[in-house]
């Protein structure tokens, strides 16, 4: 029998080709609290009614099952910034770190029984950051998922907490999902944080499943203003044996609906077919006409616009495995809106880049060729992106190799290929990271 390995995503951080550096690196104060921001009470009481309710009714339940673990990160970053970038000369507009060494503690732990299940994924980050401005120490201790789960009645479940509510099988990023359109699956280093959420779940047998969920919040290090909050969300899943689909909707205060759906096929042993659309209005939207005698302007918010990915991926006999994937999305420039955006930049460098939409074309293409993910001595990992509006590349590898028992040495790099004109490699020359990861 073969050891097959489908395209799982074996991370959780942010994926590879976007100009969207960090929100640490350029806003500190988008990292505060969500209890700092409002819509705090709300959720709580909703958790604090649950977990009442739980106590309550299965009070006579005590056969708890409880269980625990996590990982302990070590790893220094070194970044090469372009001498000639546009959007951010001499590093002056994002202040971007060229070297950053992190100290990171990532913990799971869980209790259930039959009735209630408690989750919680709390991480304490030491950080410090260097360039050519200074150095900055920066400790964070936050949760970054966490959920009171209660099973109200059969196929009846009713939960708040917060939930990385993502979907699909897309590795570069997710068209379906309104909250995670860059997913994260290609940086082993990035913590996605969830959504602060009160949901509803209706599971009537194991192929279907229907959510209505009320979104509080954007969760920790939300954005001001927080778009996403008081939302609701409505999510139906269908699965047979070898195929699964999905389909959402969301409705925020302030934004037209978003609609979305994801598809999956696995032909045979070898090869999965899958697939994400969604069609949204993004919050505020940076136009470039291609006419270079009219200026930037912002539109808020944008006009609806579609995203979709196509993908397969072919498993081998040893179990490696390789993927493509070609993305569109309409809420890109054209290859004359990204020149005159590149254009007008130079003089206006802290408004392109701020502003900046979240791809900068409209078309990708991105391969993934990786060794088996169930081997126990090491994981290696190779991408290619390309934009096909600019001409622009990146190349990326990650790999990972035990030392001893517990203890993995892992390694990243970025490097983009084309110029301070060019989508991928407007802001940096290279990136490289080296850790050590201890398995607790």
């Amino acid at each position: 029998m073969k050891n097959k390995s489908p395209l799982r995503p074996p991370f959780t951080k942010w994926g590879t080709g976007t100009l969207n550096t960090r929100a640490e690196e350029i806003s500190p104060a988008a990292r505060l609290p969500t209890f700092l921001k409002g819509g705090w009470g709300e959720f709580l009481f909703f958790t604090a009614l649950i977990s009442f309710t739980s106590a309550s009714v299965h009070a006579e339940d005590s056969n708890w099952r409880t269980s625990w673990d996590g990982t302990l990160y070590g790893y220094a970053s070194s970044t090469s910034l372009r001498g000639d970038s546009i959007l951010n000369p001499n590093n002056q507009v994002a202040a971007l770190p060229q070297r950053s060494d992190v100290a990171d503690l990532r913990l799971n732990f869980k209790a259930e029984n039959e009735s209630v299940r408690l989750t919680a994924r709390p991480i304490a980050t030491v950080r410090d950051k260097r360039n050519a401005f200074g150095s900055q120490q920066s400790n964070e201790s936050y949760f970054s998922q966490w959920q009171v789960r209660v099973r109200a009645a059969e196929s009846w479940n009713v939960a708040a907490g917060r939930e990385v509510m993502n979907w699909g099988a897309a590795q570069f990023r997710s068209p379906s999902s309104p909250f995670y359109f860059d997913n994260g699956r290609s940086d082993p280093m990035r913590e996605l944080t969830g959504m602060d959420v009160v949901k509803l779940s209706w599971t009537p047998d194991m192929r279907s499943s229907v959510n209505l969920a009320r979104i509080v919040s954007s969760g920790y290090g939300a954005a001001t203003p927080d778009v996403w909050r008081n939302s609701w969300l409505a999510k139906y899943d269908q699965r047979g044996n070898d195929w699964a689909v999905g389909v959402v909707a969301v409705k925020a205060p302030d934004l037209p609906e978003f609609y979305g759906a994801h598809a999956q096929a696995t032909l045979s042993d070898e090869l999965m077919l899958y697939g994400e659309i969604g069609s949204s209005a993004q919050p505020r939207a940076l136009q470039s006409p291609a006419d270079l005698n009219q200026p930037y302007s912002v539109q808020t918010p944008s006009a609806r616009g579609t995203a979709a990915l196509a993908g397969a991926s072919y498993t081998f006999e040893d179990g490696k495995s390789l993927a493509a994937e070609y993305l569109h999305d309409d809420h890109g420039y054209t290859a004359d809106e990204e020149s005159a955006y590149f254009q007008r930049a130079t003089v206006m460098p802290g408004m392109a880049l701020g502003l900046a939409p979240r791809l900068l074309g409209r078309d990708y293409l991105h391969l993934v060729w990786q060794s088996n993910m169930m081997a126990s001595g090491g994981y290696w990992r190779l991408m290619y992106t390309r934009t096909l509006t600019d001409a622009g590349s990146e190349i990326g590898a990650y790999g990972e190799t035990v030392l001893a028992g517990q203890v993995s040495a892992y390694w990243l790099t970025l490097l983009p290929v084309g110029n301070a004109r060019q989508e991928f490699s407007a802001l940096f020359q290279y990136t490289a990271t080296l850790g050590v990861k201890v398995a607790l």
